[in-house]
């Protein structure tokens, strides 16, 4: 019986652990979620001060800006009143000078007539003789012509009363409030020194003609967004970023026909751990750019002819591209691709453990030429090389070791060759490289 009991505590001590363990889980799970809510009541709270903010900002703007405009316009109107007025009022002015000036001589030669008619015999023939000589010189019957009032400017202003109505239309249309930005970063995935971003538009009904995507680095010392595309495509491997390093990224489009870019995507971070593909420094015959993703052939006299990379960096899964920024001299040895090691092969990469596209576009697996072609390497060309596992197989030697299969793809311009290529199993990454006999060729590698 106390057998049976102490069986029954144990039991009921472990169903009392596992209870408090779930309830520690319960209670772990409760205050995660607590914690995404105020980040979501933040994001709320935050986004709605910043668009206030933006608002009354822009309207205050816009508010000085019509205000100076229609400040500036009444000033030049005005202005435009005083000159009608002044250039006016002159020449009446002229006449009205003339006429007061005949008035004094009339005014005067009244006077001299009046006296002449009230002087004595003796003197009155001597002064009506002088009054008659004095209005025969002032010509009374020659009256200076005034303009009729219709001649005469008469200023108006001219309102066109439809301004306001048009105003108040283009006001009532101005500025819009969203509740979440058109476009969205719908996926992050990490590539050799760079990360994927695709994005997605949330609104269906927005009309985007480019999209625009910008990246910095997080963390405290971390600078400012930079713009890292703008064009239609909906995703772009964003290179250059260093390993481990958390980066933000975010995206926003602008519609058909518009000159102004929507609000930005929330913010998501990423990052890359996959060290950067990188040519091996050193090697006779090729110059390397300061990241070493470039390798310029430069000398064609050197005894080797192929450059492999640094380490073997390239893992199955992955798309590596080889992208011609150059070209030299053609020769049926050139060629670029993956290889298992970079310890064999001095003149080229068409040998065993290997696979190999040569600049005329034929295809080498372990040294030996396929059937299929691709387009010949032009300046600007880009040769991709996609690899998967689709299955595994004893060795050919017996001795208990595996190979792997490898699906292999090798696009060129728009056509694309496909074949399986087998490695041992215990490879976890493969080398690349390429080969070039002539100088001039250049070589990005991402």
């Amino acid at each position: 019986n106390r057998g049976m009991m102490s069986a029954e505590v144990d039991l009921l001590l472990q169903e009392a652990k596992e209870s408090i363990e779930a309830a520690q889980n319960y209670r772990s799970e409760l205050q995660l979620r607590l914690h995404g809510l105020t980040q979501a009541r933040k994001q709320v709270r935050g986004s709605s001060s910043q668009a206030r903010d933006a608002l009354q900002r822009h309207f205050s703007e816009l508010q000085t800006a019509a205000s100076r405009l229609l400040q500036e316009r009444l000033a030049a109107l005005l202005s435009e009143v005083d000159a009608i007025e002044a250039d006016s009022i002159k020449p009446l002015d002229d006449c009205q000078a003339l006429i007061e000036h005949g008035v004094g001589q009339a005014d005067e030669l009244l006077r001299e007539g009046e006296a002449a008619l009230r002087c004595g015999l003796g003197e009155k023939e001597d002064k009506l003789g002088s009054f008659t000589k004095k209005a025969l010189h002032i010509q009374l019957d020659s009256l200076p012509e005034v303009p009729a009032l219709v001649d005469v400017p008469c200023v108006s202003a001219q309102l066109d009363d439809t301004l306001l109505g048009a105003l108040k239309e283009k006001v009532s249309r101005h500025g819009a409030v969203s509740s979440y930005p058109p476009v969205q970063i719908d996926e992050l995935q990490e590539r050799p020194g760079g990360v994927l971003v695709r994005w997605c538009k949330v609104d269906e009904d927005f009309a985007a003609a480019d999209f625009r995507l910008q990246c910095r680095r997080s963390g405290s010392g971390g600078s400012q967004y930079e713009d890292a595309y703008i064009g239609r495509d909906q995703e772009f491997l964003v290179l250059q970023l260093d390993a481990h390093a958390d980066y933000q990224f975010r995206v926003c489009a602008r519609g058909e026909g518009r000159t102004e870019w929507s609000p930005w995507s929330i913010p998501q971070t990423g990052l890359t751990t996959l060290a950067a593909h990188e040519w091996c420094p050193g090697t006779e015959g090729y110059v390397l750019s300061s990241r070493r993703n470039i390798a310029l052939r430069n000398d064609s006299m050197s005894r080797s002819c192929v450059i492999y990379s640094q380490s073997a960096t390239y893992f199955c899964g992955q798309t590596l591209t080889f992208k011609i920024s150059a070209a030299g001299g053609m020769d049926r040895r050139d060629s670029l691709g993956v290889c298992v090691d970079n310890g064999r092969g001095q003149d080229s990469l068409q040998r065993d453990q290997a696979v190999c596209m040569s600049t005329n576009g034929a295809v080498f697996v372990n040294g030996k030429e396929m059937t299929n072609q691709l387009p010949a390497l032009s300046v600007g060309a880009a040769v991709t090389f996609d690899m998967e596992v689709v299955g595994v197989q004893p060795g050919l030697h017996g001795d208990g070791t595996s190979v792997v299969k490898l699906r292999v793809t090798i696009g060129s311009g728009n056509r694309e060759v496909v074949f399986d290529w087998l490695v041992e199993d215990s490879l976890d990454a493969l080398f690349f490289g390429c080969s070039f006999t002539h100088s001039g060729w250049k070589v990005l590698v991402f």
